[in-house]
This record gives structure tokens, C-alpha cells and sequence, in this order.
């Protein structure tokens, strides 16, 4: 499951820097393109400006949205482990020492 969260995580990652360089792009062309002055092309730099502004009023909800759904799940699982604690008191602490004995033995090889 750790694989998977950090697979998304550096999808994510490349996503959000992919979408970074291209809003770059897209506002560098809009400067460079300011100081021709035809109407179509003051058409064409003022549909992107909307683009740009919708697409990045987009993306910043659907982070949200995550970064709310990940802390959600986040809560319930220590919700659960928790609960799992309490109700298993002694099965924690053997799973608890015996995690401890197998670090203690790979530190010790070293």
C-alpha cells in the first residue's frame, strides 16, 4: 500500500510540475504576444488569460478536495488502529515487542 501511496504521490508531483511549466509557457506567450495589438490576437490572449485562470481555480479545488479525502481516510485508519489498541490490549504489545526484537536483531547485524 506504501508502494502505491508514493507511486500516485510522485505522479501527482509530475503532474502538478508538468501543469506548473505549461502555465509558465501559456503566460510567457501572453506577454510576448501584449504588444500586438489585432484584434484577433487580443481575442486569442484573452481566452487563455480565462483558460488559464478556470484551469488553475480547478486544480486548486480538486487539491483541496484531496488533500481533505486523504486526511479523512488518514483519520479513520488511526480511528481504527486506536480502537484496535484498546480492544486488543495484549495482542498490541506482542505485535509491539516483536517488531522490536526484528529492528533490535537487523541494527545489532550491523
Amino acid at each position: 500500500m506504501a508502494k502505491r501511496n508514493t507511486d500516485t504521490s510522485a505522479r501527482a508531483d509530475q503532474l502538478k510540475e508538468d501543469l506548473r511549466h505549461l502555465s509558465e509557457t501559456v503566460e510567457e506567450l501572453m506577454n510576448a504576444t501584449s504588444k500586438d495589438a489585432s484584434g484577433e490576437m487580443r481575442d486569442l490572449r484573452e481566452r487563455a488569460e480565462k483558460r488559464l485562470k478556470d484551469t488553475r481555480a480547478r486544480l486548486e479545488a480538486r487539491g483541496e478536495r484531496l488533500y481533505e479525502d486523504t486526511r479523512e481516510t488518514l483519520s479513520h485508519q488511526v480511528d481504527n488502529c486506536d480502537r484496535y489498541v484498546h480492544e486488543n490490549p495484549w495482542a498490541s504489545i506482542g505485535i509491539g515487542a516483536a517488531v522490536g526484537l526484528m529492528v533490535g536483531m537487523l541494527l545489532g547485524r550491523r
